[in-house]
């Protein structure tokens, strides 16, 4: 490899141009009554946060308080997501996940992981190529901490 393969701009642009095309796919795996793209996210949010408000999850989302409260309300009618008054101040109301919540988006994780076993293990990578994917996977995190 030399200097010129080490551009951080041409590794940027490829790096997000494989990550991009890599989630649009996985995103489009179905899941037996599986979660809308805002209702997964919800829930990501909800279980990477814990309990927060509706208020919260939008700012966090970049959406409208409207459309999370519309996202959340369906949850909340499926038994995902619990309204519970905030403990620091009983007037808000704060959301959490339910443990069947937290089963949806296990379900809806697993479909997709098992997605990219499949992917790997279908011959089209060497096992010099999968040692590398697996160097990456953690590197692409570190990445992403850094932005």
């Amino acid at each position: 490899m030399n200097d010129d393969d080490l551009d951080p701009a041409a590794i940027g642009a490829a790096l997000l141009a494989g990550i991009s095309v890599l989630v649009r796919r996985v995103r489009q795996v179905g899941v037996d009554g599986g979660l809308t793209m805002p209702e997964r996210s919800a829930l990501s949010l909800l279980d990477r946060t814990g309990p927060t408000t509706s208020a919260a999850l939008a700012r966090e989302a970049q959406i409208t308080a409207q459309a999370m409260g519309a996202t959340l309300a369906g949850l909340r009618e499926r038994g995902l997501v619990e309204r519970r008054p905030d403990p620091d101040d009983g007037r808000r109301i704060v959301l959490s996940l339910t443990d069947a919540g937290r089963e949806a988006l296990r379900n809806k994780r697993s479909a997709r992981v098992e997605l990219i076993a499949e992917a790997l293990t279908g011959g089209a990578f060497t096992p010099a190529e999968l040692e590398q994917l697996a160097v990456a996977g953690p590197l692409l995190e570190r990445l992403a901490q850094h932005i």
